[in-house]
């Protein structure tokens, strides 16, 4: 009985192996072999790229930039507004310590004080010298009148009597003139003495305005209506505690918010389709939902290699077309920039092209047929066909297990424009590989 029941247990054991490998699934691939269908309409190649928005326009808020005249060096920034302030024109920004200049300013001032005391007394002494200088003339020339009358009187005296009045006269009016002559040259060195008197006054007086001037751009404003970015310097970005030089003061920049543009990188595969002019679909990191339009504006011509990576990369500028308030410098910005567009084209999966020997492009066909077909511009999904398919054809999007002995079917209008070397012996099916397009 126990010997039975083993028996019928090795029976149905049996049984349901023999019926397993009836009804099993067959091992083709051909039931997981994908198709695709040829499509019909509007291509674009694109390329994607990530930017940062940066102002089209900016300015930069400057310290005061005549403060090295005084000899300052370096300025602290003693108070900042925070960055991304909004501010309006004429608004607080930034305050400068002025304890250096300020101290400056106030020996000046003394120097101000003794230069107009200087000059005050040099007018007194001017007038008072020359003042005495008119009197003598003065009295010289009533000494030669009465001389004169004396010898007018003395013409009946001994004509030796007449020549001492004559002799008095005559040295009365050299001494007349001598002392017009000591008057003229006295009155030019007053009037030098007051010139280098005046022009010191000057000096002092235009470096007092200045420093005052200066000292008023201590406190910075705006200039403009705009969003305070802060700036680097030597060590790091300039805010409270910072210091920044006379030489080039710059304590912020106000970008012009109402017009952006987005600063991205492309490749040096695809910068050569990357011209001025075209298009470019925009959207935020920061709002997903905002869609924008752009249009590239400046492709750089020199590359340059960017921090951890050894691809070089090209600039590539691209203009906002639209102004929003949401639009803030440095927030990262998705580009696809559209480098061409066709309105109707024939295309499929880049997965369905296969390469023979770099020279022949093919598809697998649901027919069972190896098909060559002439290529035409590619994105980073679809290729172009412009010869060799038509509208619904369906091609395999994987190697189909009856394409191993099946020959290409070749186009006769790329005969002549194919590899030289090309001949029956590299159609052999181990010498198919499958092709990755980069246009």
């Amino acid at each position: 009985m126990q010997k039975r029941k083993i028996y019928i247990a090795i029976s149905l054991i049996f049984l349901i192996i023999l019926v397993f490998l009836i009804f099993r699934p067959k091992s083709s691939t051909e039931g997981n072999e994908i198709l695709a269908e040829v499509k019909s309409g509007k291509f674009k190649v694109e390329i994607t790229t990530s930017g940062e928005l940066q102002a089209l326009n900016s300015v930069q808020v400057m310290g005061p930039t005549d403060a090295r005249r005084f000899r300052v060096g370096n300025f602290t920034v003693e108070e900042m507004v925070d960055e991304g302030t909004v501010v309006k024109k004429g608004e607080f920004i930034a305050s400068l310590d002025r304890t250096e200049l300020f101290g400056r300013f106030e020996d000046k001032r003394l120097d101000l004080e003794q230069a107009q005391a200087l000059y005050e007394q040099t007018q007194l002494d001017t007038a008072l010298v020359l003042r005495q200088e008119r009197d003598n003339l003065l009295n010289l020339e009533y000494d030669v009148e009465e001389r004169e009358l004396v010898l007018e009187q003395s013409q009946f005296e001994p004509p030796a009597i007449i020549k001492q009045n004559e002799n008095s006269v005559e040295r009365a009016k050299r001494d007349l003139q001598q002392a017009k002559d000591r008057y003229r040259i006295k009155l030019m060195q007053e009037k030098a003495r007051m010139v280098e008197v005046s022009a010191k006054l000057r000096d002092v007086q235009s470096d007092v305005t200045q420093m005052e001037e200066v000292l008023e751009k201590f406190t910075v404003t705006a200039p403009q209506n705009g969003m305070v970015i802060y700036v680097w310097g030597r060590g790091g970005k300039v805010k409270e505690g910072s210091q920044i030089s006379s030489w080039n003061p710059v304590v912020a920049t106000l970008p012009d918010l109402t017009s952006m543009q987005s600063i991205t990188y492309v490749n040096e595969v695809d910068i050569r389709k990357v011209k001025p002019g075209q298009r470019v679909d925009l959207g935020l990191d920061a709002f997903p939902e905002k869609k924008l339009t752009g249009k590239v504006t400046k492709v750089a011509n020199v590359g340059q290699q960017r921090p951890n990576s050894d691809a070089k990369v090209f600039e590539v500028t691209i203009v906002v077309n639209e102004s929003d308030e949401l639009l803030r410098p440095a927030m990262t910005t998705s580009n696809t920039i559209v480098a061409e567009e066709i309105e109707e084209a024939n295309f499929i999966p880049l997965e369905a092209l296969y390469s023979q020997n770099d020279s022949i492009n093919y598809v697998h066909l649901k027919n069972g047929k190896k098909q060559e077909v002439k290529l035409g511009l590619s994105n980073s999904n679809y290729v172009i066909i412009e010869s060799g398919l038509q509208i619904g054809d369906k091609v395999y999007l994987s190697t189909p297990s009856w394409a191993e002995n099946v020959a290409v079917n070749l186009l006769e209008e790329l005969d002549g424009k194919r590899n030289p070397d090309f001949d029956e012996i590299s159609a052999s099916p181990e010498n198919i590989t499958q092709r990755t397009i980069e246009d």
